[in-house]
C-alpha cells in the first residue's frame, strides 16, 4: 500500500495573493488603509472597520508563540513527522496564524509560550507553506 503524501493547499481567488507571496519566500497579509489594521484570514473587507479599502502588504514574518499542541496521532501523509507541534503564532503586526513549528524538539521544554519565532517556508505539493522556527529576540522587542 502506498504511503499517503501531505495534502497541498489550494489557492482560491481570495487567497491567491497570499500564495503568490509565499512562492517568492515572502509573507504577505492584508492591511486596511483607513484603520491600518492587518488581518488574516483574507477577506474583501476589514474585520475591524468594515472598509473595503484594503491592500496586500509584506509583513516581517516575526512573531511569538501564543499557544500550541503537540500532535502525536498525525493525519495521513504526516506519519513520519509525529510527534509535531501545531501552533498559533501571533505576528508582530497583530494577526495570529496557525502553523507548524519546525527546527525545535516537539517537547514542552523546548516550546516556551511567548518565545520569538520567524517564518520559514516548506514545499508541500508545489506550494510554499509558511511554518515557524525559533528566532533570536529582536532589539527593543518585548
Amino acid at each position: 500500500m502506498a504511503t499517503p503524501t501531505k495534502p497541498s493547499p489550494k489557492a482560491t481567488p481570495e487567497t491567491q495573493p497570499f500564495w503568490d507571496a509565499t512562492a517568492r519566500g515572502e509573507l504577505h497579509l492584508q492591511r486596511c488603509r483607513p484603520c491600518d489594521a492587518h488581518y488574516f484570514p483574507p477577506r474583501p473587507f476589514c474585520p475591524t472597520c468594515h472598509s473595503q479599502d484594503v491592500a496586500w502588504e509584506p509583513v516581517s514574518g516575526r512573531g511569538r508563540l501564543h499557544t500550541y499542541v503537540i500532535n502525536h496521532r498525525p493525519a495521513p501523509g504526516f506519519e513520519e513527522e509525529a510527534p509535531y507541534p501545531i501552533a498559533l503564532v501571533e505576528l508582530e503586526e497583530g494577526p495570529r496564524l496557525m502553523a507548524n513549528i519546525v527546527e525545535a524538539p516537539a517537547e514542552p521544554d523546548a516550546l516556551v509560550l511567548d518565545m520569538p519565532l520567524e517564518v520559514t517556508f516548506e514545499d508541500q505539493g508545489g506550494m510554499q507553506v509558511p511554518k515557524f522556527r525559533p528566532a533570536e529576540p529582536q532589539e527593543g522587542a518585548r
